[in-house]
């Protein structure tokens, strides 16, 4: 594997929260407010205690310096932050109101994209303090705000995507035959950490019928000879998110299995393939869908055909029919068309591409053939 990247600077941080602010005034918006989270890592370096209920405001305004609105007890731990540097703390104690403490920072009257997984607690705070304040969600406000990566955030998802296709080649290694699918997920959580991952988002392990079910928790069912088992794994290594599926069989498959995998297969392949910059995200998804339904099997591929990648494993854009966001260089997302048989069992194949300047590059290179196991 190769070694820890450098890590990210307060340039970085600052060339982020500029970028954010600007976007929100080309859209209209008085500025941006985010709470806890991936998009305040994201913006800042700084994460705050999982467990505090005190707010935790970051307001970007374009034409103004950055502020970190903080409770007073954990300001200390925020000026380490690695982008403390490009932005003003301001501090807040308890027993003080924190909504007046952020309003002086707020236009009265404007319109703010606000991170979506702001507490409503702390959303309804400021509505009352700024009566004349209104808000939209950054998902729908600003999709694109961390979908483009620059070159030290695709070497991160480079290596995590290695990592995960290591991951991929140590767990055919092991005996699926005789044991629950929780211990499978288990030695995929061990290898994913051995690998270099520091957080496990999921270990989807579907043997026989559960396979059939997308997001199905892995659990006391006993694998058995002549079962399709649908893999899907990641988390964040260094940050930046892993997510891979393949489907393996213990034992020979029947002829129906070879058949549906062979089609997955080559629907994963052609929506690749039509990766470039200019397409829509759609686009994508109408691939790998007309390939499966000309198959026979479009009742069948009951999900999207991705999802962005970044901070998080799962994040805009999203690769589904009505998303006409353009591709562009540096988005990454998921390809991952899948065909379920109800009571059966399914077959999921999905890598993450990155979009280059003339077409795509994957992130994940394991074998997508069908492995024999144990």
């Amino acid at each position: 594997m190769s070694g820890t990247p450098a890590p990210f600077t307060a340039d970085d941080y600052k060339s982020r929260m500029d970028r954010a602010a600007q976007a929100a005034a080309d859209a209209g918006l008085a500025g941006v407010l985010v709470a806890p989270g991936p998009d305040l890592v994201w913006l800042t370096g700084y994460r705050p205690p999982a467990t505090t209920e005190r707010l935790t405001l970051l307001v970007l305004t374009a034409g103004q310096d950055p502020v970190l609105v903080v409770p007073t007890l954990e300001a200390p731990d925020a000026a380490e932050a690695a982008g403390a540097p490009a932005l003003t703390l301001h501090d807040w104690t308890d027993g003080k109101d924190p909504y007046a403490a952020t309003a002086p920072f707020l236009d009265a009257s404007g319109r703010f994209g606000i991170s979506d997984n702001t507490w409503a607690l702390h959303l309804l705070g400021l509505q009352k303090e700024l009566p004349g304040t209104s808000y939209v969600s950054l998902t729908d406000a600003l999709p694109m705000l961390r979908a483009v990566k620059d070159a030290a955030e695709l070497e991160r998802l480079t290596a995590a995507g290695a990592a995960a296709d290591m991951t991929y080649e140590e767990i055919k290694r092991v005996q699926f035959e005789g044991r629950r699918e929780a211990d499978v997920a288990a030695d995929l959580a061990h290898l994913l950490r051995q690998c270099g991952h520091e957080q496990v988002d999921f270990t989807v392990v579907g043997s026989g019928p559960n396979g059939a079910n997308p997001h199905h928790e892995a659990g006391d069912r006993v694998i058995e000879h002549g079962d399709m088992i649908v893999l899907d794994f990641g988390g964040l290594m260094h940050g930046y998110g892993s997510d891979t599926s393949r489907t393996v069989h213990v034992g020979e498959p029947s002829a129906e299995e070879q058949r549906v995998h062979d089609v997955v297969r080559a629907a994963q392949e052609e929506a690749v393939k039509a990766v470039r910059p200019g397409i829509a995200c759609q686009d994508v998804d109408r691939v790998a869908r007309a390939y499966i339904t000309e198959a026979g099997y479009g009742e069948f591929f009951i999900h999207r055909t991705g999802h962005g990648i970044g901070v998080t494993t799962h994040e805009p854009p999203y690769m589904i029919e009505g998303e006409q966001q353009t591709l562009v260089p540096g988005m990454c997302f998921s390809v991952e068309p899948g065909v379920y048989l109800p009571g059966r069992f399914g077959v999921r194949i999905e890598d993450i591409v990155t979009v280059t300047e003339d077409g795509g590059r994957r992130l994940n290179n394991t074998a997508r053939k069908m492995a024999i196991v144990h």
